[in-house]
């Protein structure tokens, strides 16, 4: 006789694979693009396949982090119904984290889906957002996102017990960054600068092996949610704020969440509740490695986790295009 904890276990499971064939469907869709220069023709094959693969998915879902609002957006934008019906979640969506990275083929480009039961995301518009993250294992507050980066570095160092010259701090390459990029190496440590994607820097900063100790640096809201349901499975602080440039902004978040928008956001202020999530390489990065196409098939290289087991699996899936099948290992 099965218990309805096996039942439970077995449709979490099977909804765990579900997601991942999500974001397999948009890698392979962008990866017909990859090195070929055009970002938006990259983006938009990833946002349709991922919305197709969505008719298949056993859940009433509700877009709640995506493409942007509907007149924005033709599909995945804010508040679109997706699935074949099932329980009621909210989904957060990147259909190609990295379209650039793509265009020119570089690395770290992700597609990356996240689900969590109703109302467990912060739901905020596409704006920026101030980030700062950490791996596991350290007290919760070991960094604080209004404290200088000197201090939060000394503070790091001090809790891992290593020299701050031992660091290495993770942020996007941008003219926005200069300040915090030379307070870093004034403070000793090194940086790690990025081009894009933001969602694999801070998961690379709490994943023992990755040679990123912490990730700083302003970047999308969209994306921040996304990282903070990954670090919810995998472990690790984070702390965020909203950036705004205007009253308009302010209100648009003020009616999409609850609470003050200026406050300072925790991890379970992004994602709270049991989360899952799973990425997809498109390019060859840190977390994963690309889609690689011969012939007739291609192969996938994912990762699919649960916050509320703390599993991380790794899928190798081969999708052969002349049957339409796939396998995984």
């Amino acid at each position: 006789m099965t218990s309805s904890s096996d039942r439970s276990y077995q449709t979490d499971r099977n909804l765990a694979l579900e997601l991942v064939r999500v974001t397999e469907a948009a890698a392979i869709a962008a990866s017909r693009w990859t090195g070929r220069g055009q970002k938006n023709e990259a983006d938009g094959a990833a946002v349709e396949a991922m919305r197709l693969a969505f008719d298949t998915v056993a859940i009433d879902g509700t877009v709640v982090i995506g493409e942007g609002e509907m007149d924005e957006a033709p599909m995945l934008y804010i508040g679109e119904k997706v699935g074949a019906g099932g329980p009621a979640m909210d989904i957060a969506v990147d259909p190609l984290e990295g379209t650039v990275l793509t265009a020119k083929n570089a690395p770290n480009a992700l597609t990356v889906v996240a689900l969590a039961e109703k109302g467990n995301f912060l739901h905020a518009p596409d704006i920026y957002m101030d980030k700062i993250a950490v791996g596991s294992g350290l007290p919760e507050d070991v960094v604080d996102i209004d404290a200088a980066v000197g201090e939060n570095l000394r503070n790091l160092a001090r809790a891992r017990q290593v020299d701050i010259s031992d660091l290495t701090l993770c942020t996007l390459d941008r003219e926005r960054h200069e300040t915090l990029i030379a307070h870093t190496r004034e403070a000793g440590a090194r940086v790690m600068l990025i081009s894009d994607g933001d969602v694999a820097g801070i998961i690379a900063a709490c994943m023992e092996g990755s040679g990123v100790d912490i990730f700083v640096g302003s970047g999308g809201a969209p994306e921040g949610v996304l990282a903070a349901a990954a670090l919810r499975c995998i472990g690790g602080h984070m702390q965020a704020r909203l950036l705004f440039e205007d009253e308009d902004q302010v209100r648009r978040a003020r009616e999409m969440a609850q609470g003050d928008p200026r406050r300072r956001l925790s991890l379970t202020d992004l994602a709270s509740g049991d989360v899952l999530f799973s990425a997809t390489g498109v390019t060859t990065g840190a977390l994963l490695r690309g889609v690689t196409r011969s012939g007739d098939h291609a192969v996938t290289h994912s990762i699919v986790m649960r916050s509320k087991s703390g599993t991380v699996r790794f899928i190798e899936g081969r999708h052969n295009f002349a049957t339409k099948t796939w396998s995984a290992v």
